[in-house]
């Protein structure tokens, strides 16, 4: 007669954890920003346009949509290999040649590429062969400002 006491300890769990839910803080997203009807033309942006420059890096970034379940913005330059853990991102190059890493293995990138590296795949670490790399990026959910890590 152990289904008593399983079935019994399974409805405290259950109860426990519904009326928990009421006392603990909700998950918070990024703060959604109104969209504006707007056309960017993004072979015109220069870098500065996109913005400055990150610290200890060659990557500048724009968002220009903040909704609860994604973001898009256009990013220059390069970054270090590394994961998400808790975002996946797709990338569509609009400038610049040449390699990155995607998973375990460096791929020829170019304008046109559409890339897609999901939550845990390692990617970026690119060499530009021709310009600078700009692409659009999708994160999907919004990225959290701690969810890079970094990749020998």
């Amino acid at each position: 007669m152990r289904r008593i006491p399983l079935l019994a300890a399974l409805a405290t769990a259950f109860a426990a954890g519904v009326f928990s839910a009421h006392w603990l803080p909700e998950a918070q997203a990024q703060a959604e920003v109104p969209l504006t009807p707007m056309i960017v033309h993004l072979p015109q942006l220069s870098d500065d346009d996109i913005g400055p420059a990150r610290p200890n890096a060659d990557t500048r970034s724009r968002t220009y949509v903040t909704r609860s379940g994604v973001t898009v913005s256009v990013q220059t330059g390069n970054t270090t290999k590394h994961i998400h853990r808790n975002a996946d991102e797709i990338q569509y190059i609009v400038a610049g040649s040449g390699t990155m890493w995607l998973d375990n293995k460096q791929v020829p990138i170019g304008p046109g590429d559409l890339i897609i590296a999901p939550r845990g795949t390692v990617h970026a670490g690119a060499t530009a062969t021709t310009g600078r790399f700009k692409a659009i990026a999708i994160k999907t959910p919004p990225q959290a400002p701690d969810d890079v890590v970094p990749v020998p």
